[in-house]
């Protein structure tokens, strides 16, 4: 306090003004800009579908281009190898699945109705005992909740596969997706290092370390929760798909993966999974209680091992998404921006929870909360 004087004349009193009002300036220019790229998004969003598709496949293969360059190989090279590698994976998934899950869904949709008086028959047969009445009385409304979800899910679907296969558009979109998606993240990934270092040389400079340290908390949760989930949705899509068909369950490859995609949302796959397998189950093996419990068992255990092996080891325990903000996220981008509003909306939903996560951390810092 007593040094306050030495300080140069006039120095001090316009800096808080100009401070302030250089604050209010960056907060109008970043809303404004903010506001411009979530027009142009939704504006743009079908032309945008390639390079997001791209940008998310290069994010998803870059540490495995970096683990290739430690070994001596070239970036271009190392790029050009895991494209080549998971490209013939993603074509040959579509020639031995798609085939398959299309026969399967088809025979699904047609004998689902049947299924369900099936299972009303084995409700009415049991009716004498507690089990049975309590589903006899919970029946109606249980069906009239089914059929509305049924409906919504069917209608969902429908304009989702609508909006994505009508109008020269969608179709030009698609096929873009089809041809450029893999070209452009060859070319993300070359110049990778590059793009993240001329986006730290735009960062303001005092604010570096802040912004630094922000984008590395994002970057670490959207690696963990993007890459880690993907892989363990792979790995539980299928574990379902093979213990069904194993079981000897109907539809049990496109009950699996449908429910290992699911599982992409936390706790979505498992309830779907007891759900359907359950209702094909009871449908198809009763009296046999055995194959039943076995088909929900399935979950059951998939349940285990999502929980106590795959979230802590390729997820982590601490990736700040909770499932709900999570869902929320991906109705709200799917609902404004369609399709490629689902793609963005995690890394959206985790940028915005660091975001709010660091404005807590100044609030509880700051004289407002603490009273000083």
């Amino acid at each position: 306090m007593a040094q306050a004087p030495d300080q140069t004349p006039g120095t001090s009193k316009p800096t808080t003004p100009v401070t302030g009002l250089s604050l209010k300036r960056q907060l109008v220019f970043w809303l404004v800009a903010l506001l411009v790229f979530v027009v142009l998004f939704w504006l743009l969003a079908d032309v945008l579908l390639p390079f997001i598709v791209a940008m998310g496949l290069a994010y998803l293969l870059d540490p495995l281009v970096d683990r290739l360059r430690r070994l001596g190989i070239s970036r271009t090279f190392a790029a050009i190898i895991i494209l080549i590698f998971v490209i013939g994976l993603i074509a040959l998934a579509f020639i031995v699945l798609v085939p398959l899950l299309g026969a399967q869904l088809s025979a699904f949709t047609e004998k689902l109705p049947g299924y369900i008086d099936k299972i009303e028959k084995i409700i009415n047969e049991q009716s004498h005992t507690w089990l049975g009445q309590l589903a006899a009385e919970k029946l109606p409304e249980a069906q009239k909740s089914l059929g509305g979800m049924a409906g919504q899910i069917a209608g969902w679907a429908g304009a989702l596969l609508g909006s994505l296969l009508a109008g020269g558009r969608a179709i030009m979109s698609a096929l873009s997706l089809i041809v450029l998606a893999p070209v452009i993240a060859f070319f993300l990934l070359l110049d990778w290092d590059r793009m993240i270092a001329k986006i730290d040389e735009w960062t303001p400079r005092p604010y570096r370390d802040t912004v630094q340290g922000l984008l590395h908390e994002m970057d670490s949760v959207i690696a963990s929760f993007l890459r880690g989930q993907s892989l363990s949705c792979l790995i539980l899509g299928t574990f379902y798909a093979v213990s069904l068909s194993i079981i000897g369950l109907n539809f049990g490859v496109l009950i699996g993966l449908v429910c290992g995609l699911l599982s992409f949302v936390p706790y979505v796959g498992a309830f779907s999974g007891f759900l359907l397998a359950g209702t094909v189950a009871t449908a198809q093996f009763y009296p046999e209680w055995t194959w039943i419990l076995a088909s929900v068992g399935v979950f059951i255990v998939g349940q285990a091992i999502e929980g106590n092996v795959l979230q802590p080891f390729l997820v982590g325990k601490a990736i700040g998404l909770h499932p709900v903000w999570l869902m929320f996220a991906l109705i709200a981008f799917g609902y404004l921006f369609g399709f490629p509003g689902l793609l963005i909306a995690v890394p959206v939903a985790a940028a915005i929870g660091v975001l709010v996560r660091f404005m807590i951390r100044q609030y509880m810092a700051s004289p407002y909360y603490t009273g000083g």
